[in-house]
């Protein structure tokens, strides 16, 4: 049975249909953009990042804020969170002693929300 629902997935045919790979290839975004966009889906496949950024869509928060919510070490949540500044998420602003980090944007709960309802489906 397993191998009859496999071999409907393979293309058993040899013709290259030239006037859609030619403009699929077209409208394709280069490389080093795919790539890029390879890297920021991979900062949302840790879960520890994904429970911070739903935090930081509740309120700015600080690395023991982050740490006591999500019963972590400080320097756990703040090893996280220097990947999430290096892939643009989130942002911080310094106040006297204490760093307070917040979503980098709007786009990012968008990110977030599209997969969500997505695995939702």
């Amino acid at each position: 049975m397993r191998a009859k629902n496999n071999a409907a997935l393979v293309c058993d045919c040899n013709v290259i249909h030239e006037e859609v790979v030619s403009r699929v290839k077209a409208s394709m975004p280069s490389d080093e953009g795919l790539f890029e966009l390879a890297e920021l889906f991979k900062v949302f496949g840790d879960s520890t990042r994904v429970k911070i950024l739903c935090a930081l869509f509740q309120s700015r928060m600080c690395v023991c804020d982050i740490a006591a919510l999500l019963g972590m070490t400080k320097s756990a949540i703040s090893h996280q969170l220097r990947a999430l500044k290096q892939a643009k998420l989130v942002k911080f602003k310094k106040e006297g002693k204490v760093v307070y980090y917040s979503l980098a944007d709007d786009h990012v709960k968008t990110i977030f929300d599209q997969g969500f309802s997505h695995i939702m489906e």
